[in-house]
């Protein structure tokens, strides 16, 4: 049977085109506007990347300031700790200087009492034979000396008591909750006998002995400054006596005329 040639001819159209490699620009509308869309989102992509890289950078630029901070912060804050230290200890003992001494003494001495009797004491220590060392071998074996002194003097008082050093060779303790005369002597027997003790320093073996003189707050108005004045003026006592140890006695009020303490 033989086709229609109309039916033939857009067979053959059809077939003509199937066959075709060429394919007609998309118009509006059609494929186009899918690609400029498609740029579009690609170049909005791509600024939320830079933005975000910068943010990322200013974030950990300030990360990297506040570390830098606190670093100096806690810089400053040594420093500050390390200053306040020496401003209130002894440089070459670690131990509580004089200003700090007396502070503490007065804070002591500024809590009520509940004893009838002088509960706070103060001992006074000056190194008899120290000049001599000091100058005979130098002031780093002095300074050695005192250092060990100092150990010493530690290691003898109570947990509760309190060692300074005032200058040179001259230590102070403080004695808190002291019941009575026999205890303090008892007490600053051991002190004279650990400071007296010889020293060896390398193949150098020396020996000092302490005068110690002995204060007690026999009144509540005392202050500190008087307190170690007190405690001074018997250790001179001792030392003109020659005895280990001296007790405060107002006959020796003379004396605290021509010793600055404070």
């Amino acid at each position: 049977m033989r086709k229609a040639p109309r039916v033939i001819s857009r067979q053959v159209k059809a077939g003509a085109e199937m066959a075709s490699p060429w394919r007609p620009v998309p118009g509006p509308g059609e494929g186009g506007e899918d690609e400029h869309m498609l740029l579009q989102l690609r170049e909005m992509l791509q600024q939320e990347q830079a933005r975000r890289a910068q943010l990322e950078g200013e974030v950990a630029e300030a990360q990297r300031q506040m570390a830098a901070l606190r670093a100096e912060l806690s810089d400053s804050q040594d420093v500050e700790r390390r200053s306040r230290h020496l401003a209130l200890h002894d440089s070459l003992t670690a131990l509580p200087n004089r200003g700090y001494f007396l502070q503490r003494l007065h804070e002591v001495l500024s809590q009520p009492s509940t004893t009838t009797v002088p509960s706070v004491a103060v001992l006074f220590l000056d190194l008899d034979g120290f000049k001599a060392i000091n100058d005979t071998h130098g002031h780093a074996a002095g300074d050695q000396l005192l250092s060990i002194v100092a150990v010493r003097l530690m290691r003898t008082i109570r947990a509760q008591d309190m060692v300074g050093r005032l200058g040179g060779d001259e230590f102070a303790c403080l004695l808190r909750d002291v019941p009575g005369c026999d205890q303090l002597t008892r007490l600053a027997d051991k002190v004279f006998a650990a400071v007296s003790d010889p020293v060896r320093m390398g193949e150098l073996l020396v020996r000092v002995q302490p005068s110690i003189g002995i204060a007690m707050s026999d009144a509540q108005d005392i202050t500190p400054e008087m307190l170690l004045r007190r405690a001074d003026a018997a250790m001179y006592a001792a030392k003109r006596a020659q005895s280990r140890v001296a007790f405060y006695d107002p006959e020796l009020t003379p004396l605290l005329s021509g010793r600055e303490i404070a």
